[in-house]
């Protein structure tokens, strides 16, 4: 069974729109201890909700982790972990920050609990109920 995420990214500093052009990613920065444990769980296949913090505030696009968790190669610290990630399209409607937060169901998630971590897991149950409001079929 695959785990799911939930990466956020400026999109000022990294789109999801520069991730479909590029094709691929080192999903690499993350320096938060919780965040890493988050990265270093991650299996290839898992699935992955982009959300852009900033303005827009919102989940934006699907994407798919494609390497287990290895140690950083441009950091020059073992301890710091990445994923590859590769997109799988941008979502039809993008979901708001305040309308997850608005829907009790999300109470325990940790994108509303932890707004801070940029990785954080999602349930099953999460995963679905935000894929239907993304409009995802």
């Amino acid at each position: 069974m695959p785990g799911y995420w939930i990466v956020k990214s400026e999109p000022s500093g990294y789109s999801f729109d520069q991730l479909q052009r590029e094709g691929r990613a080192v999903w690499d920065g993350v320096r938060n201890a919780q965040a890493l444990n988050h990265i270093r769980a991650m299996r290839k296949g898992d699935r992955v909700l982009f959300y852009h913090t900033g303005d827009e505030k919102a989940l934006v696009g699907l994407a798919r982790v494609d390497s287990a968790p290895y140690p950083d190669p441009g950091a020059g610290d073992p301890k710091l972990s990445v994923v590859d990630l590769v997109p799988e399209g941008s979502l039809p409607r993008p979901v708001a920050l305040a309308e997850i937060k608005a829907d009790k169901a999300f109470a325990d998630l940790a994108l509303v609990r932890q707004g801070r971590l940029s990785v954080s897991p999602a349930s099953p149950a999460h995963w679905a109920r935000l894929l239907e409001l993304a409009g995802v079929r």
